[in-house]
C-alpha cells in the first residue's frame, strides 16, 4: 500500500501542466464556484456551531470543581468536531454535484493519453450526476461510521490526540480519493466494480487524497485548485491501474 500511496502523490506533479496543456481550466468555473461557495456554508456554520456543542457537552460534568476547564475543553472537542464533519461533507457535496463536469474532464484527459482505442461507457449529465451523489452518500455514510469512533479517541490526552489527528486525516484522504477516481471509472465499471477497484488499490486512493486535503488547509486558494489538480491526478493515476488490468489494447 505504500508504493501505492506514492504512486498517488507522485502523478500531482504533471497535473497543473497537463491541466493548462489541454486547456481544461474552463471547465473547473462551476465546480470551483460550487467549491466555494460549499466551503463559506460549512464555515459559516462551524464557527455558529462549535459553542453550542460545547455547552451541551459541558453538562455533563457534575461538580463546580474544573467546570470552567471542562467547558473549555469541550468548546474545543465542539469545535473540532463541527470541522471534520464540515470537512466531509464539504468532500462529498463538491465530488457529487461537480460529477458532470469531471467527467468530461476525465475523459478528456483519458483520450489524450490513450486516444480514442479503448472501450468505455457512454453516460450523460443526468447518469454522470446520480452516479456522483450515490457514490458520496454512500461514501460519506461509511465515512461517518468511521470518524464517530475515532474522534472519541481524542479523549485520551496525547496518545488519542495524535492517533485520532492521523486517522481522521487518512479516512478522510481515502474517501477523497476514492471520488476523484470513480470520475474515471465510471466510465469502464458499474457501480459495485467500481468499489472494488478502489478498495484493491486503497494506496493509490490514500496518496491522491492526502494532496487534496493539504490543499483544503491553503486559504482561498486550496478550494480553488483542489479538484482540478486532484481530479487530473487521479485521473492519470486510474488510467495507468486500467492499463495494468488490460482495459486497453496493447
Amino acid at each position: 500500500m505504500i508504493k501505492g500511496i506514492i504512486n498517488g502523490l507522485k502523478t500531482y506533479g504533471i497535473s497543473f501542466g497537463l491541466v493548462t496543456k489541454l486547456g481544461l481550466w474552463k471547465y473547473f468555473a462551476i465546480p470551483i464556484g460550487i467549491s466555494i461557495l460549499t466551503a463559506i456554508i460549512i464555515g459559516v456554520s462551524a464557527y455558529g456551531f462549535s459553542d453550542n456543542i460545547g455547552h451541551w457537552v459541558a453538562r455533563i460534568w457534575p461538580w463546580e470543581t474544573g467546570k470552567n476547564a471542562f467547558e473549555t475543553f469541550a468548546e474545543i472537542i465542539g469545535g473540532l468536531f463541527i470541522i471534520v464533519i464540515g470537512l466531509i461533507l464539504y468532500k462529498h457535496i463538491i465530488m457529487a454535484l461537480s460529477a458532470p463536469f469531471m467527467s468530461p474532464v476525465s475523459e478528456k484527459i483519458e483520450v489524450y493519453l490513450n486516444g480514442e482505442n479503448h472501450r468505455h461507457r457512454d453516460t450523460g449529465f443526468t447518469e454522470q450526476l446520480w452516479r456522483g451523489i450515490r457514490i458520496n452518500v454512500r461514501n460519506l455514510g461509511m465515512e461517518l461510521l468511521l470518524t464517530i469512533p475515532i474522534l472519541l479517541l481524542n479523549f485520551i490526552p496525547i496518545i488519542g490526540n495524535i492517533t485520532a489527528t492521523a486517522l481522521l486525516f487518512l479516512t478522510q484522504a481515502y474517501y477523497a480519493g476514492f471520488g476523484n477516481m470513480d470520475y474515471t471509472l465510471e466510465r469502464h465499471y458499474a457501480y459495485g466494480d467500481s468499489i472494488s477497484f478502489v478498495r484493491s488499490h486503497r494506496g493509490e486512493a490514500i496518496g491522491n487524497g492526502i494532496v487534496f486535503m493539504l490543499f483544503l488547509l491553503v486559504p482561498f486558494v486550496g478550494v480553488i485548485l483542489v479538484l482540478p489538480l486532484s481530479v487530473t491526478s487521479a485521473t492519470v493515476q486510474t488510467i495507468h491501474l486500467l492499463k495494468l488490468k488490460e482495459k486497453y489494447p496493447a
